[in-house]
């Protein structure tokens, strides 16, 4: 039988052993013997986590119930709701990265005049 958490109004929480089937049941403070309602307490791990954390297990656990299509109007609200934070370079930029540039010889080989030297071209 599983343990459940309990709150009676005076003498605060208790935990019971009760059938899964019971569990809803109010059951018997062991102090007072009046009946006390089953509450759900939250682990205290929860509590603790970063916001970052909390927002995305609360989109995942509402992904469940209300999923949300990606369309090209969701996107750009997304997009707009959340700026850019990332760094120069990231990858994810929406200006895109800068090109290197490539120098032709008069033979027709490539030649990248900022890069390394001991760097081999394809």
């Amino acid at each position: 039988m599983p343990l459940y958490d309990y709150k009676c109004r005076d003498h605060g929480l208790f935990q019971e052993l009760a059938m899964l089937s019971e569990s809803a049941q109010p059951q018997p403070c062991p102090q007072c013997e009046s009946l006390a309602a089953r509450v759900i307490v939250l682990p205290p791990a929860l509590l603790g986590t970063n916001p970052p954390l909390q927002v995305a297990m609360a989109r995942n656990e509402r992904s469940q119930h209300e999923p949300l299509f990606s369309t090209p109007e969701h996107r750009a609200e997304e997009q707009a709701r959340h700026e850019h934070q990332h760094g120069k370079g990231c990858g994810c930029q929406e200006q895109g990265l800068s090109k290197p540039q490539v120098l032709y010889t008069a033979d027709g080989k490539k030649w990248f005049p900022a890069a390394r030297p001991w760097m081999i071209s394809h």
